[in-house]
This record gives structure tokens, sequence and C-alpha cells, in this order.
């Protein structure tokens, strides 16, 4: 994973559109932080 803010959002985004109600995203201090 070379970028971790477009590989969190990209997380997110794939399992919106999945209809996914939880998404496990490996924790960062960067991410806690957005």
């Amino acid at each position: 994973m070379t970028d971790p803010i477009a590989d969190y959002l990209t997380r997110l985004r794939n399992a919106i559109k999945a209809n996914h109600r939880v998404v496990e995203i490996p924790a960062s201090n960067l991410k806690k932080e957005i």
C-alpha cells in the first residue's frame, strides 16, 4: 500500500457501493484524524 489515504477512501467508496454497513480498515493515527 503506497498511499494509505487513497486506500482508505477506496475501501469506503467500495463499501458504500456494495451497501455494506460496516467497513474494516486498518487503523493509523493519520486515518483517525480524518
